[in-house]
Parts: structure tokens; sequence; C-alpha cells
């Protein structure tokens, strides 16, 4: 009798949706995170920064540029351990989780942080609609 465990990436049966190879609903509390929540999230938490920034720094200047690059990065990992996700993720009904449940905790939203800020790994997703900054940092953005 042949061995039904899949050998390789190609031969994984493809999701239904979103979620599913990590036990998450389709829809509703508890599923992904869609993109258009997404955009919507990174949308509002740079704004936010960069008028903050705004409050240090003219618009036009190189430092305005770093102070709202740091900002929105200590938004997220002040945020994520304390509230469950950025602003934006809050905003938008959304929020961070580990896949081994319980605390996201310190590390997590660190590392998925600078992984997000240098961009590449944000646009870089799996069939759960992951980015490769959440993979890293073993969490998942759901619906909440």
């Amino acid at each position: 009798m042949p061995d039904a465990t899949p050998r390789t990436f190609g031969d994984l049966e493809p999701s239904r949706w979103p979620g599913e190879r990590l036990g998450l609903p389709d829809s509703g509390p508890g599923s992904v995170g869609r993109v258009g929540r997404r955009i919507g999230a990174i949308a509002i938490d740079w704004v936010v920064a960069l008028l903050i920034a705004l409050l240090f720094a003219p618009y036009s200047s190189l430092l305005h540029s770093w102070l709202t690059l740091a900002v929105f990065a200590i938004m997220q990992v002040v945020f994520i351990p304390t509230i469950g996700g950025s602003v934006g993720h809050r905003l938008t009904g959304m929020r961070v989780v580990p896949l081994t449940g319980g605390w996201v905790g310190l590390w997590r939203p660190l590392v998925r942080t600078l992984l997000l800020i240098v961009v590449v790994p944000a646009l870089v997703w799996d069939s759960d609609q992951r980015g490769f900054h959440d993979k890293v940092a073993g969490t998942v953005l759901i619906r909440s």
C-alpha cells in the first residue's frame, strides 16, 4: 500500500480557503485577515506614523522619512503584544496571534516588524495568505 504522505510541496492538496491548513475557519471571527483589510490596516498605520513624525521634522526632509519608518516600527512592536495588533489592525477588525496560541510575546513582534519594514517579505505570501514576516515570526493575522 503506497504512503499517502506528501513528499514534495507540489504533492500537497491546495487549500480550499486561506487558513484551512492552519485549522482556521473560512470566514468570520478567527479567519485569516484578507488583503483588503491588510492594505487598509497598513495605510492607517503609515498615516498615523507620518503624522506623528510631522511633529518632529518637516515633511520634505530626510529626517521625516526616517522618523516615519521608526514610528511605524515602534507602533508595531508596542501595540501587537499589548492590544493584539497595530492601530490599523484593530480598526480594521484584525489581530495578530501566534500559531501556537497564547500571548504573542515580545520576540514575535520584533522579528515580524523587522521583516515588515524591509517590505519584500510582506509581499511574499503562501496559500494561507500569510506573509513571510508572519511565517518567520510564527504568527497569523486573523479577523477578530
